[in-house]
């Protein structure tokens, strides 16, 4: 920790699923770490780090002018993860979706920067590339983007909002992080993920019903997301600004078959049904050398490690209701 800056840092939408694992990274970074959240999922996720003298709750929405004004007054960084996530979510409240990860983002940003700021990290998704156009390729940072559900088509735009201020004079210097499909445990745990629910719902012995197990993503565990965060903040800012760096591993894109055939090596009693389909219109695998090569970035976990993760959480009954709608975003 010497040889680097330490920071104060807002992450907005801390007590989530992603940024409640952020938030203790940073804080064992040795930061100082202030969450920004509206407890929508409850608090549960953060309560104990209250303990932490480096560590600062605010209770509020990212569209609060005035809050946010406050929040970010003397911060180095801008961790930003507060959105509607996830298509189902965003397709459910549409107008709420383009308040918060739209509108909303765009104030955050203008704020941050009028508050001098200086690094402004966006958790963006690689659904904004939709469909590779080469079935037999990888889709790179420089790809066509084809967002074909509203959450990506927020993501795609307020991406577009930051890089266009490179030619601008601005303090706060973005950085845009493609996140791979999640998975794995977090204090904020879901069951609501490819990895999650396909494991859980067969370490309870149930059919699990597969449809369109062909179609490709990339999958990178909650922490390793959580990683990239740091080594944006703990690298030189001339590498990062106005970057886009997909985070993952080139080798960690699974279709939906390959996830299920790698937990049948762990349950080979497992019942499976497979349901075709052809009409998905995402399908893309993702090259991850970038940040890789760019930040010295190296996954810690793969998915077969995530799924050993959940079956042991789901056999061993640390989780007494797995089912209970509160591991689920909507």
């Amino acid at each position: 920790m010497s040889d680097k800056m330490l920071k104060k840092i807002v992450v907005t939408g801390g007590a989530g699923y992603i940024g409640s694992v952020l938030v203790r990274l940073l804080l064992e970074d040795g930061h100082e770490v202030k969450v920004v959240d509206t407890l929508e999922f409850g608090g549960e996720s953060v309560v104990e780090l209250l303990n932490n003298e480096r560590f600062t709750f605010v209770k509020g929405d990212v569209r609060d002018e005035a809050l946010m004004q406050s929040a970010l007054q003397g911060m180095d960084a801008v961790a930003h993860l507060a959105a509607i996530v996830g298509d189902p979510a965003c397709a459910k409240q549409p107008e709420l979706t383009r308040s918060i990860n739209l509108d909303g983002s765009k104030r955050v940003y203008e704020l941050a920067n009028a508050a001098g700021v200086k690094q402004f990290i966006f958790a963006s998704t690689c659904s904004n590339y939709g469909k590779m156009d080469d079935p037999d390729g990888y889709v790179v940072e420089t790809s066509t983007l084809a967002p074909v559900s509203l959450y990506a088509e927020t993501k795609v735009e307020f991406e577009q909002f930051l890089l266009s201020h490179k030619d601008q004079d601005v303090t706060c210097v973005p950085t845009c992080l493609r996140f791979s499909t999640v998975y794995g445990l977090s204090p904020r745990l879901r069951f609501d993920l490819t990895v999650n629910e396909f494991t859980k719902e067969l370490a309870l012995e149930r059919e699990l019903v597969i449809f369109g197990e062909q179609f490709w993503r990339p999958y990178c565990h909650v922490v390793d997301l959580s990683r990239s965060v740091l080594a944006v903040l703990n690298t030189s800012p001339e590498k990062v600004a106005f970057e886009v760096f997909n985070v993952g591993d080139t080798s960690e894109n699974y279709q939906k078959k390959m996830i299920v055939d790698e937990i049948k090596k762990r349950l080979p009693d497992a019942k499976i049904s497979y349901v075709e389909r052809h009409e998905d219109p995402r399908d893309y695998r993702v090259n991850c050398d970038k940040i890789r090569d760019v930040l010295g970035f190296k996954i810690t976990k793969t998915v077969p490690d995530g799924i050993d993760q959940i079956l042991q959480v789901v056999q061993d009954r640390f989780i007494q209701d797995p089912d209970s709608q509160r591991y689920h975003n909507v």
